[in-house]
């Protein structure tokens, strides 16, 4: 080849073809202008024959900025297109993913904390007619019990609901189920009241937010189609929760050998046992939750992409797998979602300053976002469909919990007037030199003489002894319950070892009386606490929640939400018309198990719904915020109800109607979500 370039391998002055002709000239040009056409060509400065005009730099730095934000346009567009359709994706693919065996072990360790929660509404009702004899507790004491627990339940549900949308799902349930776990237990072992009801409180701020944290974790696991039935299954395990208490304390708590003392200042009793029987759902929540994933949706949401996406191909793989297919493949290769300004934030503060100061950044702006999350609820799309579900829930709550307390309470209303209206009375008996070696139940003894009497080893139950005079009496290893001395005169007598201490006596005269080993403060009498009437009540009644439960589960898919809740409610209320008929003990608990079963299908609606009606990012916020409203609604309920034992039953029944009506109907407003697609 001709070419002079080639020609002079030394580089030098004469090998530069400054004195060539036109025709090499214009290969350089044609050379020059194609240098642009291929990014891999290099030019060498020895080959370089001429120099681009500066208008053509230019126009050439102009061009590639118009491409470059051509293709930012283009870039931006696509993401605003894949961050709309993230819900339209999501649902696609839990729809490749299948459900199967993923969703049924998950299933089983959130029913078990559900389980847990039902459990925990039960233990106080069933433990108090013991522990307040045990820990001498006064009724306003005892009613202050009942009280913190659901206020520590409705700002444990308001605490846990918020930080779930921003710790995860699957953390603040470990967290939840480890409070309680912990608490329960020292509560078990609490002498003082004091501590009891400060472990309680503990117990209930944890537990409290398990119903939230629950079912919005598991609807981000369930396919559009499979949401309604599978959430209404999940809520048949608070009825587990309800039978598994229920059975336990009738086996337990009644059985006074099953505890045990060491010494005498700490006693095991058999309801303390039974409280710690009822760690077990808890603890086997724990154990399993452990081993799930986190919420792939909650990961999306705060743009943990590659996390969410080798959870959501772990679901793919295990639901085929179990199905004979493992050869099929997660087909899903990038979903994305931007970085939200918050977690830039964090991250960026979380680089600097000390330990304690990033801790303090951290949460300090978790905080900040829990509470914007719960004021962005109050926006102009949210607001009415949220006023009206807050209704609902308050409607539903207040009947049902009311009702809950009214049941028990009139039964046992009703076993005390029955038992007062056989009372035998004594008046102005004159007893001499005898031996009571007999019980002595359900009496009233008025202006009485005893005079060298003796009174050993006997059980005195219900008895009332007024303006009596006792002298030269001898009272050895005596059991009393609900027995008092009034307005009497006890002269040269003796009590050893015996229950009859200063509150048993009102207002009496004692002339030379002595004490021996007393039996001070209270005393636990398990044939009287524990009324085997009771338990059989709330077995009954969890245990009728089973049909509804069922057909709930069947028909929430197939005739709809609205349907279900509206349709539940007046049902309900059309029942509560019947207990004006419960004039005996049998009567109130067939009508208390048919007014359960009618509601039951309402509760399962309502907490189905509550999940779909919100974003992914305020659901967890927003469920809490619900269920605090119904832990409310249960402390009124409860107060305003159990005022009314004894007085009428029509004020408390008619509340309940009106409650149950106005939910039902404005249920009916509610907008339908079984073809919702998450958003």
């Amino acid at each position: 080849m001709d070419d002079p370039y080639h020609n002079n391998d030394g580089g030098g002055q004469d090998g530069y073809p400054y004195q060539t002709d036109y025709p090499p000239q214009e290969e350089d040009a044609a050379s020059d202008a194609t240098e642009g056409a291929d990014d891999d060509e290099q030019m060498y400065e020895g080959e370089y024959q001429g120099i681009p005009h500066p208008d053509e730099i230019k126009e050439a730095r102009r061009a590639a900025r118009l491409e470059a934000r051509r293709k930012a346009r283009l870039a931006g567009q696509q993401q605003e297109e894949e961050e709309d359709n993230l819900p339209e994706q999501y649902e696609t693919i839990m729809e490749e993913c299948g459900h199967g065996r993923f969703q049924w072990m998950l299933f089983v360790v959130l029913g078990l904390a559900l389980m847990a929660d039902g459990v925990d509404g039960f233990v106080v009702g069933f433990v108090l007619p013991s522990a307040e004899k045990d820990m001498c507790i006064s009724n306003s004491d005892k009613g202050l019990l009942g009280l913190l627990v659901y206020v520590a339940m409705m700002v444990g549900a308001l605490v846990w609901g918020g930080l779930c949308d921003k710790m995860g799902r699957r953390k603040c349930l470990i967290y939840v189920l480890t409070i309680d776990l912990v608490f329960s237990f020292l509560s078990c072992f609490a002498q003082g009241y004091g501590f009891f009801l400060f472990f309680r409180f503990c117990s209930g701020f944890g537990i409290g937010g398990s119903i939230p944290i629950v079912y919005t974790y598991f609807t981000e696991f369930l396919q559009m189609d499979k949401r309604g039935e599978h959430l209404s299954w999940l809520c048949m395990f608070w009825m587990l929760g309800g039978l598994y208490a229920s059975f336990t304390a009738w086996g337990i708590i009644p059985h006074y050998g099953w505890g045990f003392s060491i010494g005498s200042e700490f006693q095991m009793h058999s309801w303390r046992l039974f409280i710690f029987v009822c760690l077990f759902p808890a603890l086997a929540a724990l154990v399993g939750i452990i081993f799930m994933p986190e919420s792939p949706r909650f990961l999306l949401e705060n743009a943990r992409h590659d996390e969410a996406w080798m959870i959501l191909r772990q679901v793919h793989d295990t639901n085929w797998k179990a199905k004979g297919e493992p050869e099929r493949v997660f087909t899903v290769t990038n979903i994305k979602t931007p970085q939200t300004q918050e977690d830039e934030f964090i991250e960026i503060q979380s680089d600097t300053g000390t330990a304690f100061q990033r801790w303090t950044v951290r949460h300090v702006t978790m905080l900040q976002q829990v509470m914007a999350n719960i004021m962005s609820l109050s926006a102009p799309e949210l607001r009415l469909q949220g006023l009206f579900l807050l209704i609902v829930w308050f409607c539903l709550a207040f009947s049902y919990h009311g009702l809950g307390v009214w049941f028990p309470d009139m039964i046992k209303y009703m076993q005390y007037e029955e038992y007062e209206s056989k009372v035998r009375v004594f008046h102005r008996e004159k007893v001499e030199r005898f031996h009571f070696n007999f019980s002595l139940v359900n009496q009233i003894h008025r202006e009485g003489e005893y005079i060298h009497d003796k009174f050993a080893n006997i059980e005195i139950k219900s008895v009332k002894f007024e303006d009596s005079l006792f002298e030269n009496c001898y009272f050895e290893d005596v059991k009393s319950t609900n027995t008092f001395f009034e307005n009497c005169t006890i002269k040269n007598t003796v009590f050893y070892n015996t229950d009859l201490w200063q509150e048993k006596f009102k207002d009496c005269r004692m002339e030379n009386t002595t004490f021996l080993h007393p039996k001070k403060g209270c005393h636990l009498n398990f044939q009287e606490e524990n009324d085997i009437v009771i338990y059989m009540v709330s077995f009954l009644g969890s245990l009728a929640v089973l049909p509804g439960n069922i057909l709930s589960a069947l028909f929430m898919d197939k005739i709809g939400r609205i349907r279900i809740i509206g349709g539940s409610m007046l049902a309900s209320s059309a029942c509560t018309f019947l207990l004006l008929l419960s004039f005996s003990q049998g009567a109130v608990i067939c009508w208390q198990c048919l007014f359960y079963g009618a509601s039951v299908a309402a509760w399962n609606g309502l907490e189905v719904i509550s999940v779909e009606l919100y974003p992914s990012s305020k659901r967890g916020t927003a469920f809490g915020i619900l269920n605090g409203i119904c832990k409310f609604a249960a402390i009124i309920a409860s107060f305003i109800f159990a005022a009314f034992i004894g007085i009428t039953k029509i004020i408390p029944i008619f509340l309940a109607f009106s409650a149950l009506v106005c939910g039902g109907l404005v249920a009916l407003k509610l907008p339908e979500t079984r073809e919702k697609i998450l958003s």
